[in-house]
């Protein structure tokens, strides 16, 4: 029998281009882990760290993946090769908030609060906009939200408190997108830098009220709105200073509010 057909498959083979995953099983918005984390965490620890968090951070990822992986399979026209992570995150989600809604059916009365930035977000991938401001703020505002979820969660009843710790990570975040913008995508554009800075004022002036040493943090946060991007920054290196922001102001939201 001749070895030809055999070799001749071999070298078929290894020029057939190797068969990629399929994309969106890994988020690649990296700015994203922290708007994740922060609310989360602010909320558990002011009312108080409970087992039930723990299931509840699993399905806020799963969750925010199958977003993801959603936004993904809708920008790219609802492509079959997108489709696989969308059905297992989906899937997955779905279970464990299942098992969640069980174990704690009193957190589904958050659940509307969550339909409008959910919409907004798909929607905006679907028409590739998932990077404007109205994408950008309405993802803000479902993350912040997660604050609330956690301190209910944890059996939290200063809901003023609550409130508050809510609102801190909205305007924290919210600044993030305007100042992330002003030194990548609207680069150079004064315009723009001018209204970040505004946004930061008056995200300052509205915690000042409430809290000095918030009004303190904000209002450097202002400066550097207002400083920073007239200097050259790697993604990397606005990546970093961003985990620093995050702590600090959750730290400080933690202690004075």
């Amino acid at each position: 029998m001749s070895a030809e057909p055999a070799l001749a498959r071999g070298v078929a083979s290894a020029r057939r281009p190797a068969r990629r995953r399929s994309p969106g099983w890994v988020p690649n918005q990296h700015g994203a882990w922290a708007m994740l984390a922060s609310p989360l965490l602010v909320g558990a620890i002011a009312s108080g760290a409970a087992p039930i968090h723990a299931l509840l951070a699993v399905w806020w990822f799963l969750g925010y993946f199958a977003f993801f992986a959603t936004s993904l399979w809708l920008k790219s026209g609802r492509k079959a090769r997108f489709q696989r992570p969308v059905v297992v995150y989906a899937a997955s989600a779905a279970a464990l908030g299942g098992l969640l809604a069980w174990l704690r059916p009193d957190l589904l009365r958050w659940a509307p609060l969550f339909v409008l930035p959910l919409g907004v977000g798909l929607w905006a991938a679907a028409h590739r906009q998932e990077r404007a401001l109205l994408a950008g703020v309405t993802t803000v505002i479902g993350s912040a939200l997660m604050t609330v979820v956690a301190y209910d969660a944890g059996g939290g009843s200063d809901w003023v408190r609550a409130w508050w710790l809510a609102a801190t990570q909205f305007l924290y975040f919210a600044g993030t997108v305007f100042y992330v913008k002003s030194m990548i995508r609207e680069r150079g554009n004064e315009r723009f830098h001018a209204v970040s800075v505004a946004a930061h004022a008056a995200a300052t002036l509205v915690l000042a009220a409430r809290s000095g040493w918030l009004g303190f943090v904000f209002a450097l946060l202002t400066l550097r709105a207002w400083i920073v991007p007239k200097y050259r920054l790697t993604p990397k290196q606005i990546g970093i200073a961003e985990i620093a922001s995050t702590v600090v102001v959750a730290l400080v939201s933690l202690a004075t509010l």
